[in-house]
C-alpha cells in the first residue's frame, strides 16, 4: 500500500485501512491507497502551518521557479502520468496525454509566470498602500474526473500566492495526485508546503473542512457535496471556493452553421465520456432545424468508438466506476420513462468487461424533464427544441439551477455575443471558441462560488490589506 505525503516525506497513515483502486476498463484491482484518518489531517495541517511563514516570505519569483521546475518535470513524465490516468480513471490515452496531463502542466507553468509578474504590493489609492497577502493554509478537495488538472487548478495558484496546502484527492482515481506529490518532492518544494492525505470525503474531507487551522477550503465536486463542505467550513468562518455541477446548454440559432454546431456540441458533450462538469449536455435548436440536428447528432455519435483506453481507435473510455455507470444507466431509464425518445445508445453494455455506457442521445426532450435538469455525468446528450425565437432559447438555457458553461452558435460573432450576454453562466463559447486555460473558470447559481485559473484564480488565494499612510 502507498503512503501519505506529509511534511516533505512519504509517511504511514495513522489508519490501517486502505482503499482499492480499480481499473474501470478491466474491473481489476491495480493499487491500494491509505484511507486516511483525522489524525493524518491533523499532522498535515500542523506541517502546513509550520511551513507557512517561510513559504509566504519567499520571494514570489522564487516560488515561481519551483513551480516552473515542477511543470517541466510533469512534461518530462507525461507518458507515465498519462498512462496512470488512463488506467485508474479510464480516459483514452490521447485524451489523458493532451488534456489530462499536458494541459495541467501548462496551467502550472502559467502560475509560475504569474508568481513573478503579478502585482502583489505596489498599488496605491490616495494615501493607502494596497497589499495582497496569502490567505494561509488551504485545504484542497478534488474530484476524480480530471485527477491531475483539478489538483493543479487549486495547488498551482495557492502555492504561487504563498499559501501552503493540504490536499485530499479523490479516492476513486487518486494515482495522478501521488505522481504530483512525487514531482513536488523532487523539485525541492520545502517540507510542509504541500501535503497530501488520501481518504474518503466523510472522514478526510470533513476533517479538512472543519479544521480551525485551515484558512480556506477549495472544493470541486457535486453541488450536494459542495453544500456540505460550505456548511462545515462556516463553523470556523473560513473562506470557501466551490466549483460544482453543471447542465450547460449549446444554443444553436437559425443562422448558425448547423453542421459545425452539432458536431462540436456532440464532441463537447462526450468529452471524457461525459464526465466533465462544463459539458454541453443540452443542445437547444430551433424546431425548423430540429430533425436535421437530431440526424447530424446521431451521425456524429456513431463515430465515438467505445473501447480500451489504450486502443488507438477508442474515442470513449469507460466511466470511472461501477457506481457511476449505474447512475448514468438510471438516468437513461428515467429519460425514457418521462417520454424522451432514445435515438442513439441506451443501457445495453457495449463490452463484457468494464464500466462502459454507449454514447447516448435523446430527442423529444422537454424543459423540466429530469434528464434536462439534472447533471448526469456520462455520455448523454439531450436535444431540446424551441419555436418562439431567441427569448425562448435563452429561457430554456437559463432554466436549470446551474450556470457553469455553455455555447452560442450564430451567423456572426456579434449575434452570438448578444445572446451569450443573456446566459446566466460563467463561460460561453462563441461559435466554437476554444477553451482558454488563462481565462477565469467558474459558475453562477448552484455551479459554485469563485473562479479558477489565470489571474482570477490566483486572487482567490489572496487576502487584501490596506495601509493608510
Amino acid at each position: 500500500m502507498r503512503h501519505l505525503y506529509l511534511n516533505g516525506a512519504w509517511q504511514t497513515s495513522a489508519s490501517s485501512e486502505s482503499i482499492d483502486v480499480i481499473n474501470p476498463a478491466t474491473e481489476e484491482l491495480i493499487d491500494r491507497v491509505p484511507a486516511g484518518a483525522p489524525a493524518d489531517v491533523e499532522a498535515a495541517v500542523a506541517a502546513a502551518r509550520a511551513a507557512l511563514p517561510l513559504w509566504s516570505g519567499t520571494a514570489p519569483a522564487e516560488r515561481g521557479k519551483i513551480l516552473a521546475a515542477a511543470a517541466e518535470l510533469i512534461r518530462e513524465r507525461s507518458d507515465q502520468i498519462a498512462r496512470i490516468i488512463a488506467t485508474d480513471m479510464g480516459a483514452p490515452y490521447n485524451l489523458a496525454m493532451k488534456v489530462q496531463t499536458l494541459m495541467p502542466a501548462g496551467v502550472l507553468a502559467s502560475y509560475a509566470a504569474l508568481a513573478e509578474s503579478y502585482d502583489f504590493d505596489t498599488r496605491r489609492i490616495g494615501n493607502s498602500w494596497i497589499l495582497r497577502e496569502p490567505v494561509g493554509v488551504v485545504g484542497a478537495i478534488t474530484p476524480w474526473n480530471y485527477p491531475l488538472h483539478q489538483v493543479v487548478c487549486k495547488v498551482g495558484p495557492a502555492l504561487a500566492a504563498g499559501c501552503t496546502v493540504v490536499l485530499k484527492p479523490s479516492e476513486v482515481a487518486p494515482l495522478a495526485a501521488f505522481a504530483l506529490a512525487g514531482v513536488f518532492d523532487e523539485v525541492g518544494l520545502p517540507p510542509g508546503v504541500f501535503n497530501m492525505v488520501s481518504g474518503t470525503g466523510p472522514v478526510v474531507g470533513e476533517a479538512i473542512a472543519t479544521h480551525p487551522g485551515v484558512d480556506m477550503v477549495s472544493f470541486t465536486g457535486s453541488t450536494r457535496a459542495g453544500r456540505r463542505v460550505a456548511s462545515l467550513a462556516a463553523e470556523t468562518v473560513k473562506r470557501v471556493a466551490l466549483e460544482l455541477g453543471g447542465k450547460s446548454a449549446s444554443v444553436i440559432l437559425p443562422d448558425a452553421d448547423l453542421t459545425a454546431a452539432v458536431k462540436v456540441t456532440v464532441a463537447n458533450a462526450f468529452l471524457n465520456s461525459g464526465q466533465t462538469c462544463s459539458a454541453w449536455t443540452r443542445m437547444i435548436v430551433h424546431r425548423d432545424q430540429y430533425d436535421d440536428a437530431v440526424a447530424l447528432a446521431v451521425q456524429a455519435a456513431g463515430k465515438y468508438t467505445v473501447g480500451d483506453p489504450f486502443d488507438e481507435g477508442t474515442r470513449l473510455g469507460p466511466l470511472v466506476s461501477a457506481a457511476q455507470r449505474d447512475r448514468v444507466v438510471r438516468y437513461i431509464n428515467r429519460g425514457e420513462e418521462e417520454g424522451a425518445r432514445l435515438v442513439a445508445g441506451g443501457t445495453d453494455r457495449p463490452l463484457e468487461r468494464g464500466f462502459y455506457v454507449e454514447p447516448t442521445i435523446f430527442a423529444g426532450v422537454e424543459p423540466g424533464m429530469t434528464i434536462e435538469q439534472e447533471e448526469i455525468f456520462g455520455p448523454v446528450l439531450a436535444i431540446i427544441p424551441y419555436t418562439r425565437g431567441e427569448d425562448e432559447a435563452v429561457s430554456i438555457a437559463n432554466g436549470t439551477p446551474y450556470g457553469l458553461a455553455g455555447a452560442v452558435w450564430a451567423g456572426s460573432e456579434n449575434h452570438a455575443v448578444s445572446v451569450a450576454r443573456r446566459l446566466h453562466t460563467g463561460q460561453v463559447a462563441i461559435n466554437g471558441g476554444q477553451f482558454n486555460p488563462l481565462a477565469p473558470f467558474g459558475g453562477y447559481k448552484q455551479s459554485g462560488v469563485g473562479r479558477e485559473m489565470g489571474e482570477f484564480g490566483l486572487e482567490e488565494y489572496l487576502e487584501i490589506k490596506s495601509l493608510q499612510l
